[in-house]
């Protein structure tokens, strides 16, 4: 089966779970036989930070065969005009670049792919595919957080590509009836991402001069929020002096970065919270360590925290937080906690007091992981691609 991935996203170094998911499902798309290919839309060139197998084309719409497409500085203007004001307008900036300056590439690589089946990873590439294009093939339409912002945040012009779809995709139970409570005629579809099974699990058994609270995630303010994270620990840390916490994640914004070390140093924590970057050992990290902690204001569906969980960690999030209140069972395999850092502090406490309730969680929080075995998940996209592609030939 001939498979092309559309992810109208930037891959080029990019550290973020769309990247990951992205190269993950080609990698193993074409490990179990079938030709993938892959277009993105990047404004920069070179390395994925997750790399694509060898034999796995990929296709730079905006770095397109000898072309090199600027995003044009007045459209950039007005989309930032805009964004002040409506954030949905201006998202319609970046379709309008799209339909005028990348849709001929689009047309080219599908034509020279011949695709059986097409995946594509946000409404915005299928809209260019069903709408624009109005290709003949199938498209499943990824959907990578709640598809309820689909109607609230996007451009509308992407809407209609969800009813056109063969199958709109999404993480969890409850995503699929926020697609179907805006649009009965679609078709939904359950799969969530793939989390790894270790072999190994953290040890919390194990007595240690220090114990570590872990959070991963891009440092970003209002997503990640690992602010939250810092300001819960200055609560704890006098009360439990053999604990330190360690925040892994890339630089989002030089400035917050610079206000997460100012936060740090203000309250006398230099040696017991670091801003560790990012890593690509991240399992062994997560192996010795204790808690998972995860801050976000909102999430798709929480990579970090489900390979956490996969390693035994117990976790604590916002019981707010979308897919997170999903993931973590509160009281079971960790805590959902009110916003704000005090409750945050009170859910860490639990744990940082008791071991016998970490290992606890921590092995409930490892057998939940289960159903998101990769092999699972991946038998249940294997079967979904080769049952839409035969459709299209009856």
């Amino acid at each position: 089966m001939r498979i092309l991935l559309a992810n109208m996203a930037k891959m080029v170094e990019d550290t973020g779970g769309l990247a990951k998911v992205t190269s993950a499902f080609a990698n193993e798309m074409q490990r179990r036989g079938h030709s993938v290919s892959l277009v993105y839309c990047d404004e920069k060139t070179g390395r994925f930070y997750y790399p694509l197998n060898a034999g796995i084309p990929a296709y730079d719409v905006r770095h397109f065969k000898g072309q090199r497409i600027r995003f044009p500085w007045y459209l950039i203007v007005k989309r930032e005009i805009l964004r002040v004001f409506d954030k949905q307008k201006a998202r319609t900036v970046n379709n309008d670049f799209a339909e005028r300056f990348l849709l001929q590439n689009l047309k080219q690589t599908v034509e020279e792919v011949r695709p059986d089946i097409i995946v594509s990873f946000q409404p915005a590439a299928s809209k260019m595919l069903l709408c624009d294009l109005q290709t003949a093939v199938p498209v499943i339409t990824m959907s990578h957080g709640d598809p309820e912002d689909y109607f609230h945040t996007y451009p509308e012009k992407e809407i209609p590509s969800l009813e056109k779809s063969a199958v709109c995709q999404v993480l969890l139970p409850s995503f699929a009836q926020h697609i179907r409570n805006h649009l009965p005629q679609a078709k939904t579809v359950v799969i969530g991402n793939a989390i790894p099974r270790y072999e190994e699990q953290a040890d919390l058994e194990k007595v240690k001069d220090r114990y570590t609270i872990v959070s991963v995630g891009k440092l970003t303010r209002n997503h990640k929020r690992p602010h939250l994270l810092i300001e819960a620990f200055a609560k704890l840390a006098d009360r439990f002096p053999d604990w330190q916490a360690e925040l892994w994640g890339d630089i989002d914004q030089r400035a917050y970065y610079e206000e997460l070390k100012l936060m740090i140093r203000n309250k006398n924590l230099q040696d017991r919270v670091f801003l560790k970057g990012t890593s690509n050992e991240i399992p062994g990290i997560l192996q010795r360590c204790d808690i998972f902690a995860f801050p976000s204001a909102y999430e798709g569906f929480g990579l970090a925290l489900g390979e956490a969980m996969s390693m035994g960690l117990p976790a604590v999030g916002y019981k707010n937080c979308s897919a997170v209140n999903e993931l973590i069972q509160d009281g079971v395999t960790g805590f959902l906690c009110e916003e704000g850092p005090d409750d945050l502090a009170a859910g860490l406490a639990c744990l940082m007091e008791d071991r016998t309730l970490r290992i606890r969680m921590g092995q409930a929080a490892r057998e939940s992981m289960k159903q998101y075995a990769p092999e699972a998940i991946w038998d249940a996209w294997e079967r979904l691609l080769e049952e839409i592609a035969a459709k299209k030939h009856v």
